[in-house]
């Protein structure tokens, strides 16, 4: 692959997984986490000691309501050598880094129904906006468990998923959301919840996993499946709060999202107090799709829209105020549900050459 992103393909029981993942990037995790732990600290007031606590609390959230992935998680721990409550700590770093207080703005999504596809695929697309720092810790994540189910993820070094899509055609994007609600402990990390939503096969059962799941902070998951057999696929978002989750549905055949609730939830989206480019940033991605079939270098186009730049969807790294609040788009991801396929461009994507494929049934063949 002609990317300057890690592949991790592991197999096995989800604790096999987690260790073989943890070997592969040992490294990569190690200091990822060293810089996650530098980060709590500086960027929210949280020691070591108060990171490990809280991972704690969020590991045994984790084995109760996940267990399947925090065995792998456990088995990232034990194979890079790394603390396993750290590692908890680093798959909550939203909940510790941003919970009651989201100043962050991260991401804007994009489903598309086949209806509307020129392939007459299924298409879930997003740009991941983060810190630039956290560039060189990002990888790709395929896994096949021990009944054959294979997954592949956008995600960093320690973590288990962000962006990604499963063998029976289930996809995942996601938007960070921030509510008075959120907090740092009492829930599993969103991230864990992310990885649970992958795991399952059926869409209904995925909608369930994310509304059935306590949390204790945000997050916006744009989920859809491919069905096969010539039936058609289905896209919906949910906007998922601590105690409560908002629904939206495709509208002509298109579906868009940033950071900040669109559905009439009764709780304060805390970007309501210090505004955001996220006001601006769905409704235009809606626009630019506009009507008409739609191809892969349309979406694509659209996540290298400057409008509103720098704070635009293809979000550029020059007008933070401080260290803390820098932005950019590390990565766009298009995921093919119909075809297992996930493509991916290093960002900004204005600034990509192409978009890399990769196939599940290639990675396990």
């Amino acid at each position: 692959m002609d990317l300057s992103l890690p592949l991790v393909t592991v197999e096995g029981t989800p604790g096999e997984c987690g260790i073989a993942y943890g070997r592969s990037a040992a490294d990569l995790i190690a200091a990822n986490t060293v810089n996650y732990m530098a980060r709590f600290a500086s960027d929210a007031g949280i020691d070591e000691a108060s990171a490990r606590r809280f991972g704690s609390l969020f590991r045994d959230a984790s084995h109760r309501h996940a267990p399947r992935v925090a065995q792998m998680l456990d088995g990232v721990a034990e194979g890079s050598g790394v603390d396993v409550a750290e590692i908890y700590a680093l798959n909550g770093r939203s909940e510790l880094l941003y919970a009651g207080n989201n100043a962050a703005t991260e991401c804007t999504a994009i489903g598309v129904l086949d209806t509307r596809t020129a392939s007459g695929h299924t298409l879930l697309a997003q740009n991941w906006d983060w810190h630039p720092a956290q560039r060189p810790y990002a990888l790709l994540l395929a896994t096949r468990d021990e009944h054959g189910s294979q997954v592949l993820a956008l995600t960093e070094a320690g973590m288990l998923a962000k962006a990604g899509l499963n063998d029976a055609g289930l996809g995942v994007c996601v938007n960070l959301l921030g509510t008075d609600r959120d907090g740092r402990s009492g829930g599993v990390p969103y991230h864990v919840l992310l990885r649970a939503v992958l795991e399952t096969r059926v869409l209904g059962t995925a909608i369930a996993a994310a509304c059935a799941t306590p949390r204790g902070c945000s997050i916006n998951l744009l989920v859809g499946q491919a069905f096969g057999g010539g039936i058609p696929g289905e896209v919906l978002d949910m906007e998922v709060a601590p105690g409560d989750v908002g629904f939206l549905n495709p509208v002509d055949g298109v579906i868009t999202h940033a950071n900040h609730f669109e559905a009439p939830l009764p709780l304060f989206d805390t970007l309501r107090g210090i505004g955001s480019a996220s006001f601006f940033r769905g409704a235009r991605s809606r626009r630019l799709l506009g009507d008409g079939l739609l191809d892969e270098s349309r979406i694509q186009a659209v996540l290298a829209d400057h409008g509103g730049y720098p704070q635009s969807i293809c979000r550029h790294d020059i007008d933070a105020s401080s260290e803390v609040d820098r932005t950019e788009s590390l990565y766009a991801v298009l995921l093919d549900l119909d075809e297992r396929r996930m493509s991916i461009a290093a960002g900004p994507p204005c600034l990509a050459d192409k978009y890399h494929d990769i196939r599940l049934d290639e990675l396990f063949a």
